[in-house]
């Protein structure tokens, strides 16, 4: 069946950098587009970014575009989000989703129909 593990959240200062890593198993990983959302305390879901299945388009929410970069390695089925300038305000769990298809969207919509346990990111002095 279909795994997603996210791994890479941590306590980090304002202005600092981490990376997450979503490794997948369960399924064609090269052939499915890739998300990021998170969640903040007491929020609902906030979509960060996407990646289609070949790694030739990215999208980002406002909010973290020019922080945040979404990249994959298909040969290691995994998805990446490397933070970097995080701001207090990032501090949330981070989920990685799978598309059921190769397209990413450009204002996280659609359709996920997996998703990861998540990992905590808290952005903190």
């Amino acid at each position: 069946q279909v795994q997603l593990v996210e791994s890479g959240g941590g306590l980090v200062q304002p202005g600092g950098s981490l990376r997450l890593s979503c490794a997948a198993s369960g399924f064609t990983f090269s052939s499915y587009a890739m998300t990021w959302v998170r969640q903040a305390p007491g929020k609902g879901l906030e979509w960060v970014s996407d990646i289609s299945s070949a790694s030739g388009s990215t999208y980002y929410a406002d909010s973290v575009k020019g922080r945040f970069t979404i990249s994959r390695d298909n040969a290691k089925n995994t998805v990446y989000l490397q933070m970097d300038s995080l701001k207090p305000e990032d501090t949330a769990v981070y989920f990685c989703a799978k598309r059921p298809t190769k397209y990413g969207s450009s204002k996280g919509q659609g359709q996920y129909d997996s998703w990861g346990q998540g990992t905590q990111v808290t952005v903190s002095s």
